[in-house]
């Protein structure tokens, strides 16, 4: 009999973002004249760049991977493996297919080679990661450092740096959909009978100041911690996750000003209140170490509470607008809502998965053993 795996849930979660990165910006969508399946046998395209090659080639491994991944683990039979093999090439076919009913996306016949490519490359690398035992260690890592019930913060805490890559008004600051929602329901209740129960005078919105950019700096520096800390066993690991993560978000940060601005200002955004907010961050973090799994979960909740509080009082600048409509229409346009949505969405994720965790029957609440060294 199989066991239960974190492949499946990633399997599904990288085909959904497989879909969401063909489908982009799902408008337009019209009827068109010819074949559905025209583009198959079309010539190839005559114009092609690196970065189209490498990204329909490379978006398709983690999903043949995780593919092969989850049969390896719930041991499989014939038909579950050939569905795992054949799925990513059958969902670039539909993808493509789809693509031409939209205006700003063409369909290649090229694209659908190197997505099934991907995919194949995946469950390869998947194969021989378990012939020469490395996924054994994986899992042996696994049950030393996570609490069995460590699914849900293995799939929330990878998702942590694509949610940073959609540039913030504040640094680190996630979840920030008051503006965005205010807008939307203003266009929809447009020229509706409804449309006088909106306010009639603008809200107005008033900067952070630096000591509540600092603050909302250092709480949103410590929620991917604290969400760790509740799946982690022992301190020194609890130490290494707060180390880890405090980097990759220097890095990506760093990665999205880049893309954001250019690679000049890379850096630009580390001023001395984010500098500040974060020494606050690590400061919170490391005295929560020794806190129990229900403990780090409370708290998560309320540190998440507070941070989108503020983050949702905080105005976008102008010239971030202007530097998102570029980046938008780039060659990131296909990454561009999906790492926005990601963005928006990943704190309340974590909120919903907090609140289970922290009601959750079982859960230690006392300094026991998965808090000790």
């Amino acid at each position: 009999m199989g066991q239960r795996t974190l492949a499946r849930p990633m399997a599904w979660l990288f085909a959904g973002l497989v879909a969401y990165a063909s489908l982009y910006p799902f408008t337009g969508w019209r009827t068109q004249d010819g074949e559905f399946l025209g583009f198959l046998w079309a010539p190839w395209p005559r114009y092609w760049t690196a970065f189209d090659v490498f990204g329909n080639l490379v978006g398709y491994v983690p999903l043949g991977f995780f593919l092969v991944v989850t049969v390896l683990r719930t041991q499989g039979g014939p038909w579950q493996w050939s569905g795992a093999l054949v799925f990513p090439s059958l969902l670039s076919l539909a993808m493509e297919s789809l693509q031409v009913y939209l205006p700003s996306r063409v369909p290649s016949n090229v694209d659908w080679l190197l997505n099934s490519a991907g995919g194949v490359l995946g469950a390869l690398l998947a194969q021989v990661m378990h012939r020469t035992g490395v996924l054994n260690r994986w899992q042996r890592l696994r049950s030393n450092w996570f609490v069995p019930d460590a699914h849900g913060v293995l799939l929330l805490l990878p998702l942590w740096p694509v949610a940073l890559l959609y540039p913030a008004a504040v640094p680190l600051g996630l979840g920030q959909v008051l503006g965005a929602s205010e807008a939307w329901v203003a266009a929809t209740l447009a020229d509706t009978r409804f449309a006088h129960w909106l306010p009639t005078a603008e809200r107005v919105v008033v900067p952070l100041s630096p000591a509540m950019e600092a603050l909302c700096v250092g709480l949103s520096l410590l929620v991917p911690c604290l969400l760790g800390y509740a799946v982690l066993k022992g301190v020194v690991r609890r130490v290494v996750h707060l180390c880890l993560f405090t980097g990759v978000g220097l890095l990506v940060s760093a990665l999205s000003s880049a893309m954001t601005y250019g690679p000049v200002h890379a850096w630009a955004w580390l001023t001395p209140p984010v500098m500040v907010g974060g020494l606050l961050g690590v400061i919170a973090g490391m005295g929560a170490v020794a806190l129990s799994r229900r403990a780090c979960a409370v708290w998560l909740l309320l540190v998440l509470v507070l941070a989108l509080a503020l983050l949702n009082q905080a105005p976008p600048t102008p010239y971030l607008a202007e530097s998102l409509d570029v980046w938008s229409q780039g060659r990131f346009i296909r990454f561009h809502g999906l790492t926005q949505w990601v963005g928006w969405l990943w704190p309340y994720a974590v909120l919903w998965h907090g609140i289970g965790q922290a009601t959750r029957r079982g859960t230690p609440g006392g300094f026991d053993q998965t808090t000790q060294a």
